[in-house]
């Protein structure tokens, strides 16, 4: 009888549960507060942007530089103006995205499963763990008058330095990842009898999806380095040529605009990939705060 007395005083202090309205209105509150952050951020990015903005200006009015070095932004803007309306840029730009995509691409299809493989198999991964990190560690520009000996000038030449950069980062990342699967739930299948064609797909490859897509983010930025620095040092065409000719000439207006073009992308790229691992992973719970 006291136990139903405390149980009814404890209900009543805890209220009915909430409607189905409550819910709701609770829900647009927290969209909306999620909304109203995000703009508070982008606010802070444009104020970012407007800062770096006045300090380039001001140590071009204030001559805190060489004049060379220090360009004018309007200058640059204007070269940027001309470099988008030309018929120079698209075509160097296509040249070098193209390469990044392939590089990419093949660096996934290759470091992916070696990677896993690694993760599956500890007693290799510790017999070849030095050997990776061996070749890991060579400086692979060092290496690029053989890639263009081998490849040529042309995209093959890009495409192999920058392939050779990233696949170790999709080696590493997707090893992480299959080495972070729950310990507990690879020892059930096993005692349950699954094979290993469902254990690596349903336990290994889950678990070593946010690893890999981690990875894929940091790639397609060394991707970009990879294809960009093998321009600089020799290529038919491409961004890295670009730039190479505007600064033999000391034509750094130029430089600047071709980097500030390659930065936009860049970041539009991470956030594109960013949104898309974050579609991906819905399936994951939210991290503990």
């Amino acid at each position: 009888m006291t136990t139903d007395i405390h149980t009814e005083r404890a209900g009543a202090a805890a209220g009915p549960p909430p409607s189905g309205s409550a819910l709701a209105k609770a829900r647009q509150g927290r969209v909306a507060k999620g909304e109203m952050s995000r703009g508070v951020t982008i606010l802070w990015q444009i104020g970012v942007i407007v800062g770096v903005l006045v300090l380039w200006q001001l140590t071009h009015v204030f001559e805190l530089g060489k004049p060379i070095i220090v360009q004018s932004p309007a200058l640059v803007g204007e070269r940027l103006v001309e470099l988008f309306t030309g018929s120079e840029l698209w075509p160097n730009l296509w040249s070098t995205m193209s390469a990044v995509v392939i590089a990419l691409a093949l660096s996934s299809i290759v470091g992916i499963p070696i990677g896993l493989f690694l993760g599956l198999l500890p007693r290799t991964r510790r017999v070849l763990a030095p050997f990776i990190s061996a070749l890991n560690a060579t400086p692979r520009v060092a290496l690029a008058p053989v890639f263009i000996i081998l490849f040529g000038m042309d995209i093959e030449g890009k495409v192999a330095l920058a392939f050779t950069i990233v696949v170790f980062i999709m080696v590493l990342n997707a090893q992480a990842g299959a080495t972070s699967a729950d310990p507990e739930s690879l020892r059930l299948m096993l005692a349950l009898g699954a094979s290993k064609f469902d254990i690596v797909t349903k336990v290994v490859l889950p678990s070593a999806v946010p690893s890999i897509l981690a990875g894929m983010r940091l790639g397609l930025i060394y991707s970009m380095l990879g294809v960009v620095t093998s321009e600089l040092i020799a290529s038919e065409s491409g961004i890295g040529q670009m730039i190479a000719r505007a600064a033999g000439v000391f034509d750094l207006s130029t430089v600047y605009s071709i980097v500030l073009v390659m930065m936009v992308i860049a970041a539009a790229l991470n956030m594109l990939t960013e949104m898309t691992e974050r579609r991906l992973l819905k399936w994951q719970p939210p991290p503990q705060k």
